[in-house]
């Protein structure tokens, strides 16, 4: 009970990528014991799964709306969640420095939104895909949102690859064309879907940059889900004086990271001095 209680703390202290992480890693974990459990007793444990799965059946993905979404949390091999997750890791410690957990939440799952959507479209209009029909799994449409959105917002960032340093907008063009060229060779709806996550992880950066949030309306939408199903008792009651001061402070804060912000678009990521860093790295956490 008591190491129960230790990881529910820890987890709570996790920041978002890193929950998303640990819920893929258990959602990966889990079928294998259901299947062994469906094996005892005699029972098909595939067909669960298809619940969950994007078919690319627009007219059974008409009836199963959730599976736009719940395909991203489930992985084919140890092999394909390994990589996603050490993908989102490590273009999510750049992603949070500059940015709240709520637009890595808009970006990531309008990327895997995205993804969705065009791999649906692929096989509709394609006729390499008539009479092919594999679902759809895997988290990579939302990686590849988060890892272009920041490939496209701090281009000129340098990572460590190996013996060498790249700068981010090169890594994010390589990574796109290694999709592209993967296509006839295998996988080719899960390589679409990428392309459609990359292309709303550019989308939404560029607008960005231009001063205009496309996720707005995309993170009103969750928060009210997220609110609905929210016990009434996490609620909390805050007197208007309070209420004023709180958004006069947050107002302060905002107009800080929209300033720093705008240097690292016009001189890089680099050009920020340790407290503007440290005061990116605070807001990330928020």
């Amino acid at each position: 009970m008591n190491q129960f209680k230790s990881f529910k703390y820890r987890f709570y202290n996790f920041n978002i990528a890193e929950k998303l992480i640990v819920i893929n890693v258990v959602l990966f974990v889990l079928p294998f014991f259901f299947r062994t459990l469906f094996f005892l007793f005699n029972l098909p444990s595939d067909s669960i799964l298809n619940w969950f799965e994007l078919s690319p059946k627009i007219e059974l993905t008409l009836f199963r709306p959730w599976t736009l979404f719940t395909y991203a949390f489930i992985h084919g091999s140890l092999s394909h969640i390994l990589w996603n997750m050490l993908l989102l890791y490590y273009s999510s410690q750049f992603f949070l420095n500059l940015f709240s957990a709520d637009r890595f939440i808009n970006v990531y799952f309008l990327g895997v939104l995205a993804g969705g959507l065009v791999f649906l479209v692929s096989y509709w209009l394609f006729p390499v895909f008539k009479g092919v029909y594999p679902s759809l799994v895997g988290s990579s449409a939302g990686v590849m949102a988060i890892l272009i959105f920041i490939c496209t917002y701090t281009p000129m960032q340098e990572i460590r690859l190996l013996f060498f340093n790249i700068k981010l907008m090169y890594f994010g063009i390589a990574m796109v064309v290694i999709d592209i060229l993967q296509i006839p060779t295998s996988n080719a709806g899960g390589h679409i879907a990428h392309l459609g996550g990359a292309l709303i992880g550019y989308i939404y950066a560029s607008q960005l940059i231009k001063g205009n949030d496309i996720g707005f309306k995309f993170e009103k939408v969750w928060k009210s889900v997220f609110n609905f199903f929210k016990p009434k008792s996490e609620m909390k009651t805050v007197y208007k004086a309070r209420k004023k001061s709180s958004a006069k402070n947050n107002q302060t804060e905002q107009q800080k990271i929209d300033s720093i912000l705008d240097k690292i678009s016009a001189s890089g990521y680099e050009s920020l001095t340790k407290e503007e860093k440290d005061i990116l790295f605070k807001a990330g956490k928020k």
